[in-house]
């Protein structure tokens, strides 16, 4: 499985900050040559893109051979995953307007977007926390770097290409680790987890993790924004500049904490866990005019992804069910009904008048629906121990 482990750069004068600044200013304005030759002429293979760009993005940029190649390959990596994007249909239909116009005109990059280096352009000493980098100032020698003690761990096993990105002014360096999947041992059940707006994670456990914080913050943060954004002053343009991304930052601790504690859980009590398979949820429902912005800030594909890989490398097993009527169903008698759900918080079973908190029944739901899928083999099984 794969794991990515982040360093944040400390250049130690303005000259290196400016470098590493003008390198992914001058890559992407390449990167965004060879999209246009791309798109105009069809050519998303690398080697055959590289065939055909590679000496004029070399000589018109002034880049090195291997930021060059690296540049070529970032803009077919991105028409891939564009190609994958618009299969899977996250582009809408076909033939509706936002597909075409996506389609319509090539990739573009930002002036800040990430840049890969690879070994040759990047020089890790782990001893000292420093790298060697290259920039279309000259290579930069002995810039230091910050990482927590788990990444530095991970980085003692990095093969293989690290990304340079910039954010708010700052550096950093993502890489990618393989590290070995642990064997999923023998499941004793499933561990239900509905996800929701008002409470953010309920397990079948009867646990409820409360998302009232979570959104009073981001109510708190909308509110500033509304007000500083009416002020139009060159102040209120620095302070919205420093809020920048915190409130992405703060939800995406939370999610990191909840999902965390859901895999230990599963682990200390030797169960999988059962998630519903949201996607594409926010086409499917309807919310309200009040809701709307809870709903598009609602950060749940990010809590899947991290109880995902958290599950992967504590060899816990993940399954993902349909979420259809699991707020309607019974977790005793199984009926189902849309009358059954009283309130928002509150269900009570018509037929064999179970009442429940409304999350914890639907939980249930989703922990036998994990545990039927898993004993039918309609799941992919890793190696069990």
């Amino acid at each position: 499985m794969k794991i990515v482990a982040q360093v944040k750069l400390l250049p130690a004068s303005a000259h290196d900050a400016d470098a590493l600044a003008a390198t992914l200013r001058t890559c992407n304005r390449a990167a965004n040559a060879a999209s246009e030759v791309a798109f105009a002429k069809d050519l998303k293979r690398r080697n055959v893109l590289q065939d055909a760009v590679y000496h004029q993005v070399k000589a018109d940029f002034d880049l090195g051979a291997q930021a060059a190649v690296r540049t070529i390959s970032k803009v077919c990596d991105a028409y891939a995953t564009f190609k994958a994007n618009l299969k899977a249909g996250n582009y809408g239909p076909e033939g509706s307007k936002r597909r075409i116009k996506a389609e319509s005109k090539p990739i573009r990059f930002r002036e800040a977007s990430a840049q890969p280096y690879d070994d040759r352009m990047l020089t890790w000493n782990l001893d000292q926390r420093t790298v060697s980098i290259w920039t279309v100032a000259g290579r930069l020698k002995g810039i230091p770097f910050v990482c927590s003690d788990e990444a530095m761990k991970l980085l003692a096993s990095r093969k293989g290409e690290s990304d340079l990105v910039m954010r708010d002014g700052m550096f950093f360096l993502v890489a990618t680790i393989d590290v070995p999947e642990p064997p999923v041992c023998e499941l004793a059940g499933f561990l239900g987890v509905d996800l929701g707006i008002v409470n953010i994670a309920t397990t079948s456990d009867g646990e409820i993790m409360s998302g009232r914080q979570v959104n009073r913050y981001r109510q708190r943060k909308r509110d500033l924004r509304t007000k500083l954004q009416k002020k139009r002053t060159k102040s209120t343009a620095r302070v919205l500049k420093r809020q920048r991304r915190k409130e992405s930052r703060w939800a995406t601790q939370r999610n990191h904490i909840i999902a965390k504690k859901l895999v230990a859980t599963a682990e200390r009590t030797s169960r999988g866990i059962g998630l519903e398979d949201l996607t594409g949820i926010r086409q499917r429902v309807t919310a309200k005019k009040d809701q709307r912005a809870r709903l598009s800030s609602w950060a749940f594909a990010q809590l899947g992804s991290f109880v995902r890989y958290k599950a992967q490398r504590a060899g816990v097993a993940v399954v993902h069910v349909d979420p259809r009527n699991t707020s309607r169903q019974c977790s005793n008698c199984w009926h189902t009904h849309r009358t059954n759900r009283v309130t928002q918080a509150r269900f009570v079973c018509k037929s064999c008048g179970t009442t429940l908190h409304a999350d914890h029944n639907g939980s249930r739901n989703i922990a036998h629906r994990a545990d039927a899928a898993w004993q039918r083999g309609a799941v992919n099984r890793p190696s069990t121990a």
